[in-house]
């Protein structure tokens, strides 16, 4: 594709790499400082291989969402695809994602009665990102939201079975797909992919971009074989791309070192909800490519999460369905501490300002009405989740002062009664009642680290850009990967449509790049 407009003539990306400027300007960019990125980014760029072990059209760079998608669209425009994934197991963090596609304007929020808009959506995401997210790829987002949840459910196959609320938006507008788990599209795209003949291959990890000597990205440098986290496993291999390398493959949560390097407070003692592959390396690779990053710093706890279970767990799906319902209690003092439909970093910091877990219950009107048995039962099996018959036996479990938690239900109760929370702000929805029904139910709430904002500067064609400013020949990029749309916060259940919107942009445009040799 031609370069943008703005380009000075005769300036390209290899000259500008060549500059001192350009190499210290990839070490930062990196954010991993001089130690992670050995060089400048002229590293990338060694000479063609003296052969091609296999070539495709295009190589798509991870196997969840945003990967898949444009694996799938890719192929649809006549492209020979080869998707390569470093785990043993297709779907990255997608696969174990709660299911929630935030979309607005749908067919099933026109039957509930919920009015909504993309623009209301734009407006959520743009307030809570701070307003620092990149303005025209966030509307992308809110305004193809409903053509790609039509996309799984038409194309896929995909069902979805209700629609729930997150923190931060406005109205309700997350379709929960009908197993609750981000499996229902990955496993329906991974199907797709391969009974139109798109090739997945696991255990194959990138190690770097291939750079020819114009600047252009033209294939892959892998290790076959690959166990993770064994870095010596495997044997190297040299896939060409004949067309252009599409990267979905996440973000960096997993890696301690790199997410402290931007976030000092991030260390070990906050657990991830990631999937273990979750490690960044390949944001590092594009940018020694001469690729640009953006909003490193921005990296989201979910304060939905349980300190009594592993990973993201059922916690969450039991706490979100919640918010709105029941109070979230300060143990310490029995009383609400910041309102419970705040955003994802809204909550996280007032949770960690703390310094220990809180309570968020609800009754069994509220549980039964809102939250899905199956994360119930499996959240109760292992004890995250908790049942009781009276209110003092729950203030009793969690050390909680009896008569001020009580006097707080109270106060929590009139607020629902007039749908108006005085104290706090908490948006009450019309169908909540007072927290009377018993048994009651509880879950212990502690941060952990969930979705990284920042990685590749894109642009509204899912290109990849360069430290000068225009596309790196040959690459694009969708979902966590980059960086940009969610700003300082990502809203919850927009990851699912930011993936997939991306993500078949990428696709298509990947195969109508004209092919480089």
């Amino acid at each position: 594709m031609k370069k943008d407009s703005n380009s000075k003539s005769g300036f390209s990306r290899r000259n500008f790499l060549k500059t001192a400027g350009g190499a210290a300007a990839v070490a930062g960019l990196a954010a991993s400082g001089l130690s992670m990125i050995p060089g400048t980014a002229q590293a990338a760029v060694r000479g063609l291989p003296k052969k091609w072990d296999e070539e495709y059209d295009v190589i798509v760079v991870g196997s969840g969402f945003a990967g898949l998608a444009a694996a799938l669209e890719a192929k649809n425009a006549g492209a020979s695809v080869l998707v390569i994934e470093k785990m043993a197991v297709h779907g990255g963090n997608s696969i174990i994602n709660g299911g929630d596609f935030c979309a607005p304007a749908t067919r099933m929020q026109k039957e509930e009665g919920i009015e909504d808009s993309p623009e209301l959506m734009l407006k959520d995401m743009l307030r809570a990102g701070a307003y620092i997210n990149h303005p025209e790829l966030a509307k992308m987002v809110a305004y193809g939201a409903k053509d790609a949840l039509e996309w799984t459910e038409s194309y896929l196959g995909c069902k979805y079975k209700s629609i729930g609320f997150h923190g931060g938006h406005s109205v309700k507008r997350a379709h929960a797909t009908i197993n609750q788990s981000g499996s229902e599209v990955v496993n329906k795209e991974l199907a797709k992919a391969r009974e139109i003949g798109v090739k997945v291959q696991t255990r194959t990890k990138m190690e770097r971009f291939i750079v020819n000597e114009g600047g252009r990205v033209v294939g892959v440098e892998v290790r076959k074989n690959y166990r993770f986290p064994n870095e010596s496993s495997g044997s190297t291999a040299f896939i060409k791309a004949k067309k252009a390398v599409v990267l979905g493959s996440g973000g960096f949560s997993r890696d301690v070192r790199m997410r402290m390097i931007h976030d000092p407070r991030l260390t070990d003692r906050y657990e991830s909800t990631n999937q273990p592959g979750a490690t960044g390396e390949a944001i590092l690779a594009a940018c020694k490519a001469g690729a640009m990053d953006v909003h490193m710093d921005w990296i989201q706890l979910g304060p939905w999460t349980s300190p009594d279970e592993k990973g993201f767990g059922f916690v969450p799906l039991f706490c979100e369905r919640l918010v709105g319902y029941g109070p979230m209690i300060n143990p310490k003092t029995g009383k609400r501490f910041f309102k419970e439909t705040g955003n994802r970093k809204e909550r996280a910091d007032a949770i960690i300002l703390l310094g220990d877990p809180v309570i968020i219950m609800g009754d069994t009107y509220a549980v039964n009405k809102q939250v899905f048995p199956n994360a119930l039962q499996k959240g109760m099996e292992i004890g995250a989740i908790k049942k009781f018959d009276t209110l003092e036996a729950l203030a009793k479990e969690y050390n909680i002062p009896t008569d001020a938690f009580l006097n707080e239900i109270k106060r929590w109760n009139g607020f629902v009664e007039k749908k108006k929370d005085d104290d706090l702000d908490c948006l009450i929805f019309k169908d909540a009642r007072p927290v009377i029904e018993a048994p009651f139910y509880a879950a212990r709430l502690w941060p952990k680290v969930h979705h990284t904002m920042g990685g590749l500067v894109i642009n509204k064609g899912a290109q990849v850009m360069g430290l000068d400013f225009n596309p790196v020949q040959g690459l694009y990029a969708a979902g966590e990967a980059t960086g940009g749309v969610h700003g300082a916060v990502r809203l919850g259940g927009v990851a699912m449509a930011d993936c997939i919107v991306f993500g078949r942009i990428a696709g298509k445009n990947a195969a109508a790049e004209k092919a480089w040799s």
